[in-house]
């Protein structure tokens, strides 16, 4: 199955949310957060880069409770500007 690519809109949106995580973990590492959270490093890499822009509900939620962020943080942080 092939991806459409993403909207810059998208992209942003996956940019703000790993500044959100980025920020969240600190000074802990990746593969800390990562192993906590029940993913790889790499997988925890290119969300917090924007390589995977729009990652699964549960992937979230996992680093939300590792991170203790509220989920509703990282949703708001990174919601979809709306249009005026």
């Amino acid at each position: 199955m092939v991806r459409p690519p993403l909207t810059p809109q998208e992209r942003l949106r996956g940019e703000e949310l790993g500044r959100l995580l980025r920020q969240a973990r600190g000074e802990r590492s990746i593969i800390e957060v990562a192993a906590a959270a029940g993913m790889s490093g790499e997988t925890l890499r290119k969300i917090e880069t924007g390589r995977i822009a729009t990652p699964a509900f549960f992937t979230i939620a996992a680093l939300a409770v590792v991170l203790d962020v509220p989920l509703d943080r990282l949703a708001a942080g990174a919601a979809p500007a709306v249009p005026t």
